[in-house]
């Protein structure tokens, strides 16, 4: 069978972070979305998603397809109904589309002549930026359990100060010694070749995906997922870095997520939690207008690419677009546009070419590349989000 995710129709709830990715490759938990579809499946997956992301993210077509929203994150009772899918059949949540079977030759979908299944069973809905922190523990849990269900864990090295080692896992490589590890309140799981440095205290749920680093001392609180190639260091609470992505430095992050390639200059501060106590709103691009999220806690949300300098001060519930560049003294607004440079006193429009010669540079110090389709990429989004840049 041929399994192909479809972004549906929170795509623009989850800007900036689909700006530059189909929702199936948004990280909550330890994996990608697609990567839990396709461990559960044994399947690999393609993706329909806007023009500008297909060539990047194609999409394959064969004879018959079941075509899956990848806002719902897969558990085993979903999987099995997915997998029993035949024609002209189509599984709903409420008024949701979860998933249909089509033939290549269907052009236009008409559910009202699909058989309604109903999926009465809970799942977990990745609709809005904030879910991906606020709902990561839940899915760090499942994702926890998929992985290291059957194996056993590399041994955990003596000098570290362990509590509850029974929900503790540790891949191939995983380097630690002199540390607190507390998975009491959730799992802790630690990938391949990654490293936790001397004096840092840990408490679960949290992730910390291969290659990965914390910093010497660091003060991690769950449920926080760090992605792979990334490094953090300070003190970070209920937070998901998606990948190559540092905050290697002093300072909080909470409440948080951060897209790839985003970089955090040291002493860095979010604010989590507003003076008042109210609930935090954030920016929308559907109705260009802040949004309620009905969280008291909720920070920063960083597009891919995006930076900023030392002692930067992000406000309580700030959205910060792609290949943003802040820096300066004073709190930058709470919604910096894509392509962004500046802080407090203003911003003026970075140009493509200066944040493509950055960019690269940042990439080839992981042996990656900039591609042309990454600059295409790039070169959209610049264009879609200009309306919202005054220089």
């Amino acid at each position: 069978m041929n399994y192909i995710l479809f972004d549906g129709p929170s795509r623009n709830n989850l800007l900036p972070f689909t700006f530059t990715r189909p929702v199936a490759d948004i990280r909550v938990g330890i994996l990608t979305i697609r990567e839990k579809w396709e461990t559960f499946l044994g399947y690999t997956t393609t993706t329909v998603t806007e023009e500008y992301l297909s060539d990047k993210y194609p999409m394959v077509e064969m004879d018959e397809n079941v075509m899956i929203n990848a806002s719902y994150l897969p558990n085993n009772e979903l999987v099995e109904m997915v997998k029993n899918l035949t024609e002209n059949q189509a599984i709903f949540k409420g008024e949701d589309v979860i998933a249909f079977f089509t033939k290549d030759a269907q052009e236009d979908i008409d559910f009202a002549a699909f058989e309604a299944i109903e999926f009465n069973e809970d799942v977990i809905k990745i609709e809005h930026t904030w879910d991906i922190f606020s709902k990561n523990g839940m899915a760090l849990e499942e994702d926890y359990e998929l992985l290291t269900r059957g194996r056993v864990s590399q041994p955990i090295p003596s000098s570290n100060n362990v509590i509850a080692a029974q929900n503790i896992f540790l891949e191939e490589g995983a380097k630690l010694e002199f540390t607190t590890l507390n998975a009491s309140s959730g799992p802790i799981y630690i990938g391949k070749d990654a490293e936790i440095m001397e004096g840092s205290i840990i408490r679960g749920p949290f992730a910390l995906c291969e290659h990965a680093t914390v910093k010497l001392g660091a003060k991690i609180y769950g449920p926080t997922t760090v992605g792979p190639h990334s490094k953090v260091g300070g003190e970070v609470n209920n937070s998901v870095l998606f990948g190559y992505s540092n905050k290697g430095h002093d300072g909080f992050l909470g409440n948080s997520v951060l897209g790839e390639w985003c970089n955090l200059g040291a002493d860095t501060n979010n604010s989590n939690l507003k003076n008042n106590y109210a609930e935090v709103r954030l920016w929308d691009y559907n109705t260009e207008s802040f949004a309620r999220t009905g969280l008291q806690f909720c920070g920063l949300m960083m597009g891919d690419h995006s930076k900023c300098g030392i002692n930067t001060m992000f406000n309580t519930g700030t959205v910060v677009g792609v290949s943003a560049n802040i820096f300066g003294s004073g709190f930058p607004r709470n919604f910096v546009p894509s392509f962004s440079w500046g802080g407090n006193g203003g911003f003026t429009t970075y140009l493509t070419k200066k944040a493509f010669e950055v960019a690269e540079v940042v990439m080839s110090r992981r042996q990656i590349e900039l591609t042309d389709v990454d600059k295409a990429i790039l070169e959209h989004v610049f264009e879609e989000t200009k309306k919202y840049r005054r220089d």
